[in-house]
């Protein structure tokens, strides 16, 4: 198969019914929680910066409430901002909150990490949110982090923001849960993920190396440039999947092909496998509730 210009190479799963519904957003909230019951707040912001002499350099962001901004700049240093915003129902709940969410700086040479602890981690780190309306409070920190361009960077968040990146040339490995991811302009290879939100990624230069894309509850969008050479393994369940490039697939992996409203329709019951540019690195693309669009942003 050899199809141009946003072909349409799959539209979804075998199995796909049209009851098919979406996963629910993962809250700690409750069922008919209203945030004006937190009618105590204040705010606090937080400026350090951190040498970033050493290569590789690690910056790692693990939020739980709150968005990640992550940009590339050429000075050999990191510098952080974080806006955090407490509230809460009282003003004793406010003070508890100042008590029990701290952010916790970690900074040595190659590495720089930001932890949000509190009643929400568990002994391993992992996060159980009970939610504000359990807690009595919520406390959000917003990130802006500027950082060496040839940095690697590990984000996380779960509630009340998105994760945006931009102009960065190392690798990779970003998780949002109740929001979008968008990065720009960036280089390197890695993994990015949104369970309940969209992923835009835009390449400067391709990857050369094995990285996943992928969305629950979203679309994934991601624009390589015009000399991508790689192997494309795709798989959807309530989506189409669509490509800016010629595409040939391996006869072993090829899905069944059909022509619909003038289209190339790929049906498959499983991941399958495209060849762009005669092959490369391995780079995935799952989309569960949404569509895959491959463009070439050239």
């Amino acid at each position: 198969m050899n199809e141009r210009a946003c072909a349409l190479l799959l539209a979804g799963l075998v199995g796909a019914g049209p009851g098919a519904r979406a996963a629910p957003a993962l809250t700690g909230h409750g069922e008919g929680w209203d945030e004006r019951h937190l009618q105590e707040s204040d705010t606090e912001e937080i400026r350090q910066t951190f040498a970033g002499g050493a290569r590789p350099l690690q910056v790692v962001v693990d939020n739980l409430n709150g968005s990640i901004e992550v940009v590339g700049h050429d000075a050999d240093r990191v510098e952080l901002v974080a806006r955090r915003t407490n509230r809460a129902r009282s003003p004793e709940k406010l003070q508890e909150a100042k008590r029990a969410v701290q952010l916790d700086i970690d900074a040595e040479p190659g590495r720089v990490r930001l932890y949000v602890d509190g009643p929400h981690r568990d002994r391993d780190g992992r996060t159980h949110d009970l939610g504000a309306r359990h807690m009595g409070y919520q406390v959000d920190f917003d990130f802006t982090l500027h950082v060496p361009r040839h940095a690697e960077v590990d984000l996380r968040t779960v509630n009340d923001g998105d994760i945006r990146v931009t102009g960065i040339r190392g690798g990779y490995d970003v998780e949002n849960i109740n929001g979008g991811i968008e990065m720009l302009d960036v280089g390197g290879a890695g993994r990015v993920y949104a369970l309940n939100g969209e992923v835009h990624v835009t390449f400067e230069r391709n990857p050369s190396d094995e990285s996943f894309f992928g969305s629950l509850n979203g679309d994934v969008e991601i624009e390589f440039r015009r000399d991508l050479a790689a192997e494309l393994r795709l798989k959807t369940f309530n989506g189409d999947v669509y490509s800016d490039f010629e595409v040939s697939a391996a006869t072993a992996d090829a899905p069944e092909r059909e022509r619909r409203n003038g289209k190339h329709v790929y049906r498959v019951g499983k991941s399958f496998g495209v060849l762009v540019g005669g092959g490369g690195p391995r780079l995935e693309f799952d989309a569960f509730n949404g569509d895959i669009r491959i463009v070439n942003r050239d």
